[in-house]
């Protein structure tokens, strides 16, 4: 039965009453934070202090834009030319993985957001604040200078959680020195989940799990275990090879092992989302699969090999071209659909994958002019749609060799 507009009325005035009890609570915290700024704003001769929020509750940019910013930092890009100290808080809630929070704080000065907030909103309203904000990467979590390839990562696990990683993976049935590889498949079942909001605009970048069982169990059979991550999915992946697991709903997923798995694989194959950040940030290779948009591929790294969802025109029936994939203003409009990945596409760029980090991979006659071909149609110059920041520095990675191959018209 529907509410009442009594009932109705009821829920609104507790709401207001919540929000003004939260206001008044918080009150003597803006007050003490006025000192605070002063203080801050008399030290900037002698110590410029900046104050930034991490972007703490969507796990990848909670991974690579402080990850990016570490290597900026190191490289002397975007930081001030006076003597500085730079102090986070995680205001985003809920944080997306409590032990990468806790890894961070090894690397970062990373105070209580209860202290932090207030001081920030506080110099927000003082004209000439900016100066004292960390802000934005060259591009949030684009490394568009290659600073990965250039330094080492900066998250490192103690000695106990090296152990504890161990521990966790001969739980799994992984023995000590074996080679695994992590699966991660996108699903909007997340996102709706973890965060509150209408994500279904990013629906179209999920695929069929079932799909990679072809390529999971070939590498299963190269040698290799298998391991499907994620938080919360939609269903099991159907594959009863005793070296593919389902880590993603056998009961022994947490917070700390999807942080040390993405340290320790060989490789990661991911639709692009996500978990995989924790691999690109602690430099393993990765396949992306399915990826879409096609322009915001990771192209930082000779690391990364990419293959794409097809475009289909519904009406004409007809495959969009490379050209005219990437001049769409809307790929994911009413009028165009986009085909997964056949399990052969995944298979035949995965084992390109093992192959050229075992140095077996035998390229054809003409896969080097493919790949010009690529890179001569693919916009290297693009940039963000909504901050207007360059998405690609030099271009080192690769895309699918097989795909070329086998879509020769599709690079048009």
């Amino acid at each position: 039965m529907a509410n009442s507009p009594v009932t109705a009325d009821g829920s609104v005035l507790f709401r207001k009453m919540k929000r003004a009890l939260a206001i008044l609570l918080k009150l003597p915290l803006y007050v003490l934070a006025v000192p605070a700024v002063v203080l801050i704003r008399l030290v900037k001769p002698w110590l410029l202090v900046r104050l930034g929020s991490m972007v703490s509750n969507r796990f990848g940019h909670f991974a690579s834009n402080t990850e990016v910013y570490l290597c900026e930092r190191d490289a002397g890009i975007n930081v001030p030319k006076q003597r500085y100290v730079d102090i986070f808080y995680m205001a985003e809630k809920p944080i997306s993985n409590q032990h990468l929070a806790t890894m961070w704080k090894r690397v970062l000065r990373v105070w209580p957001a209860w202290i932090m907030a207030p001081i920030r909103r506080i110099n927000l309203l003082i004209p000439g604040s900016a100066v004292y904000e960390i802000g934005n990467n060259t591009q949030g979590d684009r490394d568009v200078h290659n600073l990965l390839d250039q330094f080492p990562p900066h998250l490192q696990f103690t000695a106990e959680e090296k152990a504890r990683g161990e521990a966790g993976l001969r739980a799994m049935g992984i023995p000590s020195e074996a080679v695994f590889v992590c699966l991660n498949v996108r699903d909007s079942v997340y996102l709706e989940a973890h965060i509150k909001g209408d994500w279904g605009y990013h629906n179209c970048r999920d695929s069929n799990i079932q799909n990679y069982v072809l390529a999971v169990e070939e590498l299963a059979e190269r040698g290799y275990f298998v391991i499907r991550m994620g938080a919360k999915v939609r269903e099991a992946m159907k594959s009863t090879h005793p070296m593919v697991i389902d880590y993603a709903i056998n009961g022994m997923r947490s917070e700390f092992m999807d942080i040390y798995l993405g340290a320790k694989c060989a490789f990661c194959i991911s639709t692009g989302t996500g978990w995989d950040s924790i691999a690109e940030i602690l430099r393993r290779p990765i396949v992306y699969v399915n990826l879409i948009p096609l322009r915001y591929m990771t192209t930082s790294s000779a690391r990364f090999i990419t293959i794409t969802k097809k475009h289909v025109f519904r009406e004409q029936e007809k495959i969009l071209t490379l050209r005219e994939i990437l001049s769409c203003p809307d790929y994911a409009s009413n009028s165009i659909d986009l085909i997964e990945n056949t399990p052969e596409e995944i298979r035949d760029v995965v084992i390109e994958m093992v192959e050229r980090l075992n140095g077996t991979w035998q390229p054809h006659e003409d896969d080097e002019a493919l790949q010009k071909r690529f890179w001569e149609i693919f916009p290297t110059d693009a940039v963000d749609a909504y901050q207007g920041k360059p998405l690609h520095g030099e271009i080192r990675a690769r895309f699918g060799a097989a795909f070329l191959r086998n879509n020769r018209d599709w690079l048009q």
